[in-house]
């Protein structure tokens, strides 16, 4: 390998998705396909190896520590998908293994851990860079005794055969003198402990982690049975080779190590940037400065969105200057907000005597109105039911005696679940109940156009727009909030921003009721506090917020992009900086 040539990609290269780990499997793949280091035609071929390994065996029998010579069926040419190099052998697992086998538990199960004693190995301690022992269970001498079958031994593979960590692999260390494994751990231990570094390498390859994939498929997924693994094809170069083979791996891997800690550096750097920037933009009250803020955080825009986490913290920040007043310049021509409040109390008294709405829906603005944050002196704080003509919520067919039905059977049926961020959700999961439920809940029948919030459970908050032509009803969890319509007293646009902003949220969840599960009572809704800058400020931020998301959505798709252009680069830069010259 080239490292000063792919270091001189790695900037563009790192930004593909888990490039390191790529890297990783990619370096892993050529070793055990021979294609890492170059052969050497006086190296000693591995069918010497194989001589040694059946010597070794006729020794052990002889002693009387192994009972008997096995035989194994030859690796089928299908079984290896790719040619192996000259003096290469491919032989079964279980023909080098004088040992292979799964752990077992101790009776008693957990309840036999104890604070001191022998080490018992478990799957979670089972890692392909070796054992971590920090969590480690202790069993009592006597267990271990007990358990002779599972015993451990320096230069034993631990291989992991169920679970989500199926595949993992590490070779017991020298310090580790004595211990036990579980059930969910294989021990292999080789007869020639020369061969163990590379075969724990192969192991941990992608090739060998497919074939691992293919048998739990053949079991339904119910692990790595003995008789399978024994029956693994293993590839064996010559000694000399693996020992090569071994220490370049060893060498790659300390480099992939070193461009690991720069890429998390760089990007902790680039985060903690951000973060300042961000903070300095939604908490700056200097006019001065926050300009400073702004200017330096939109001039190094690429540079600061690199992830999808990202590009949404930005737009949380659009939203939070929005509602602050700090998005777009007040105009001292425009209308005040006193006159715009003074027409919708107008409008409310005209409905009311009209009897179009209820007269305790009536509500003035109170002076003692909770301000969760600075606003311009042109806006003005009013609750939420200042500005509607009706705040409401459903109710649920079970209480009301109604069964759900198909649809073309009944009424639309919007739950918390259809509710999202600005618009409907899940529109392809939507429920419908018998018609004589909007006769039993006539008030909170749906509007095209009423806004529609979640009252309780995680989604506390979640506000959208109704925009369905189709007569609905809502359930409990939602409020309907229905704004004063005959005259043009407030821009939706402008509330939905503020009820999705994370200054909204939060007010929300702090002065929400919590009983068996967060929610918020409609009392609670009424009275929310909302920040009202003139009509025409209120049409101005609306559109510097759209023109704003359209760019945020340039950014994710860019995003994607140099993630796809990066992750083709990253393949060619491997292929030429790993592969030997031919």
């Amino acid at each position: 390998m080239n490292p000063a040539q792919l270091l001189a990609h790695f900037d563009r290269i790192s930004d593909a998705p888990d490039a390191i780990p790529r890297l990783r499997r990619f370096i892993l793949d050529l070793a055990v396909r021979g294609k890492l280091v170059e052969q050497d035609p006086r190296d000693e071929p591995a069918s010497e190896l194989l001589k040694r390994i059946q010597e070794e065996k006729a020794r052990l029998v002889k002693t009387g520590e192994i009972k008997k010579l096995e035989t194994f069926e030859p690796v089928e040419v299908h079984e290896i998908p790719f040619t192996i190099p000259s003096g290469w052998e491919v032989i079964r697992m279980g023909w080098l293994a004088q040992k292979l086998g799964a752990g077992s538990t101790p009776l008693g199960g957990k309840s036999v851990y104890q604070s001191e004693g022998v080490p018992f190995l478990r799957s979670q301690n089972v890692h392909d860079d070796g054992l971590r022992l920090d969590d480690v269970a202790l069993i009592s001498r006597s267990i271990h005794e007990r358990m002779s079958g599972t015993h451990i031994q320096h230069g034993d593979l631990l291989l992991n055969i169920t679970g989500a960590s199926i595949g993992r692999c590490a070779l017991v260390p020298i310090t580790l003198i004595e211990g036990n494994v579980s059930q969910h751990v294989a021990i292999i231990r080789l007869f020639l402990s020369d061969i163990r570094q590379f075969i724990h390498l192969s192991l941990t390859s992608p090739f060998f982690q497919e074939v691992i994939d293919d048998v739990q498929v053949g079991v339904s997924r119910e692990g790595l049975s003995m008789q399978r693994l024994r029956l693994f094809p293993m590839l064996l170069p010559p000694l000399a080779e693996q020992h090569r083979i071994v220490a370049k791996v060893n060498e790659l891997m300390a480099l992939c190590d070193r461009l690991e800690a720069a890429q998390a550096e760089r990007e902790s750097r680039r985060d903690r940037l951000a973060i300042a920037s961000l903070h300095g933009l939604n908490n700056g009250a200097d006019a001065d400065a926050f300009r400073d803020h702004a200017r330096f955080y939109f001039n190094h825009l690429p540079r600061l969105t690199t992830r999808p986490e990202h590009i949404q913290q930005l737009r949380q920040t659009i939203l939070n200057l929005a509602v602050r007043g700090k998005l777009v310049p007040q105009d001292p021509n425009d209308e005040s907000v006193s006159e715009l409040l003074k027409r919708i109390q107008a409008e409310k008294a005209r409905l009311v005597k009209e009897g179009k709405i209820k007269k305790e829906n009536l509500v003035q603005a109170s002076e003692g109105i909770v301000t969760p944050f600075a606003i311009p002196e042109t806006w003005a704080w009013t609750p939420l039911s200042e500005l509607t003509e009706l705040i409401t919520k459903g109710s649920s067919p079970k209480w009301q005696g109604v069964a759900y039905v198909s649809e073309g059977n009944g009424v639309l049926f919007i739950t918390s679940e259809n509710v999202g961020n600005y618009r409907l959700r899940k529109l392809d999961e939507l429920k419908y109940v018998e018609k004589r439920f909007n006769e039993i809940e006539p008030r909170s029948i749906l509007r095209f156009g009423d806004i529609l919030m979640n009252l309780v459970g995680a989604s506390i908050g979640r506000t959208a727009v109704y925009n369905l032509r189709i007569e609905a009803n809502i359930n409990q969890a939602v409020a309907l909030i229905r704004l004063i319509q005959s005259t043009p007293n407030l821009c939706p646009g402008f509330l939905l921003h503020y009820l999705n902003s994370p200054s909204a949220i939060d007010h929300m969840t702090a002065s929400q009721v919590v009983n068996a599960q967060p929610n918020i009572s409609l009392t609670n809704a009424r009275e929310f506090p909302i920040p009202i800058p003139p009509l025409a400020e209120q049409h101005r931020i609306v559109a510097k917020v759209d023109e704003l998301m359209v760019l945020c959505d340039r950014l994710k798709a860019q995003l994607t992009t140099t993630q796809t252009e990066s992750r083709r680069l990253l393949e060619a830069v491997l292929h030429e900086a790993l592969a030997p010259a031919v």
